[in-house]
């Protein structure tokens, strides 16, 4: 046997390497660790735009994958299509106006009479066109952060109403599935609703930028809405508080928070520690008037049941602690968890073996495809990520409201504030349970009260803990 060697070239050679013959098997194994090499640096590259700010990324292999993909794909088809036209006024008819789409597997719309994947509903699309706009939200922005390669965040589990969350993939935008009945009541809202938002720029209301439904063959309909995320995908939120003006049933037990420290507190969690929102005088005032306008709105339409929410960075612990895996709970303060009710509410498929079906079909058609309608660009950094918002008064300061002694000087919070869950009306069986709950508790201390007398409740409150 003979063992040949590679032709080697010594310090003091005057040979030129290029006057070397290369040695071929040594060419072909360069060339193929360069591959390698180039092949694992596209996959990062592929999996750092795949991912998400917070929380447990939604892709093919979860449970709510199909039903994520046709909630994003009905939004990418309908607002592209709005956005696609001139800008006009709005007409009455607009804000009753309702479009419904058969689309395939692979989103692509059908004709009415055609057997379909899904079906979804586009509500009021020209309103929330300008709703949007009046939020100063980029039409190709919204659309990136929700449908850039069809990526969603989903943190935790539903609260006792059913209702579920998505985060875009940046943190930006929320998805929310709602009630029926808190469908139909933002659909009759809705010309109050938009008139207080361009008289009103700096509302503390939610920010309603969607209202859509989706439906699977033989499936239930799941009615969301597309909405602002209040607090920013970069700052740990430290403390985060529900406040209604009420005590009955307004604790959360001091003994569970070892548990866990990040749970969202409530009133009397409030009054216990003795805190104050310090804006100082001249925000206090711009704050408590802004409240006072939005109270009044949601008193004429009937509304309570709604609560501030109170999320507080502290600057001196900066993003030490990692929290923003653990924010979804503030926005379903107190719900009890029920997986039952989140995975009956999504998957009303005609079978499991039918939704993984339809999983596999979707993977390889986003692998081969890539169905995003916007060019490719990366996250934004957080200072461009906020800019849109700080024309707003309450997202000034880097996204929230600085915390300000009464004599102008900065402290060390940072306030995310906000007034949430809108879309309670004050009907039968609210009033039920204002009668019952009054039967063993003062009427004047319970959540379930008139709507006149819970708004003057509420604004006393907050107005009580503000400096």
């Amino acid at each position: 046997m003979s063992i040949g060697r590679r032709r080697t070239r010594s310090i003091q050679s005057d040979l030129h390497l290029d006057e070397i013959p290369q040695d071929e098997d040594a060419a072909r194994w360069a060339e193929a660790i360069r591959q390698k090499r180039a092949s694992k640096r596209k996959r990062r590259e592929e999996e750092d735009d795949d991912r998400v700010v917070v929380g447990t990324k939604v892709d093919q292999n979860h449970v709510n994958y199909v039903t994520a993909y046709n909630m994003l794909t009905g939004i990418r088809f309908t607002v592209s299509r709005t956005n696609a036209k001139m800008d006009r006024e709005l007409t009455e008819a607009d804000f009753h106006a309702r479009h419904k789409f058969s689309f395939d597997i692979t989103g692509n719309e059908l004709t009415p009479s055609a057997k379909y994947d899904f079906k979804f509903k586009d509500y009021a699309p020209w309103v929330f066109r300008h709703l949007r706009a009046q939020f100063r939200l980029d039409p190709a922005d919204y659309l990136m952060s929700l449908t850039s390669k069809y990526i969603l965040s989903e943190l935790g589990s539903p609260g006792k109403s059913g209702s579920f969350f998505y985060f875009s993939r940046d943190y930006k935008y929320i998805i929310k599935t709602i009630h029926p009945a808190e469908h139909k009541l933002l659909r009759r809202i809705l010309r109050d609703y938009y008139d207080h938002v361009r008289q009103n720029p700096n509302t503390l209301l939610s920010q309603f930028y969607g209202l859509h439904r989706v439906k699977i063959p033989y499936g239930k309909k799941i009615h969301f809405v597309v909405m602002n995320n209040l607090f920013p995908p970069h700052r740990d939120i430290h403390q985060t508080f529900d406040l209604k003006g009420s005590t009955i049933g307004r604790d959360f037990r001091e003994e569970d928070l070892a548990k866990n420290p990040r749970a969202t507190l409530k009133d009397l969690n409030w009054l216990r520690r003795d805190l104050h929102l310090e804006l100082g005088p001249s925000k206090k005032r711009v704050f408590v008037t802004q409240l006072e306008r939005d109270v009044r709105l949601l008193q004429r339409l009937k509304i309570m049941d709604y609560s501030l929410l109170v999320g507080i960075h502290d600057l001196e612990k900066g993003n030490e602690e990692n929290l923003r895996d653990k924010t979804l709970q503030i926005f379903q303060p107190g719900g009890e968890q029920n997986e039952d009710v989140h995975s009956n509410m999504l998957l009303r498929t005609p079978s499991k073996l039918e939704n993984a079906r339809k999983a596999r079909e979707l993977r390889q058609i986003i692998k081969r495809e890539k169905p995003v309608p916007l060019e490719q660009t990366s996250s934004r950094m957080p200072d461009e990520m906020l800019e849109d918002r700080k024309s707003f008064y309450f997202y000034s300061d880097d996204g929230g409201l600085r915390a300000t002694h009464e004599d102008g000087r900065a402290d060390k919070e940072i306030y995310y504030l906000g007034v949430i869950d809108c879309l309670t009306h004050y009907g039968f069986i609210k009033k039920v349970e204002h009668l019952w709950k009054g039967l063993s508790h003062s009427k004047s201390q319970i959540s379930a009260i008139p709507p006149e007398e819970y708004g003057d409740r509420f604004v006393k409150f907050i107005t009580a803990i503000t400096k």
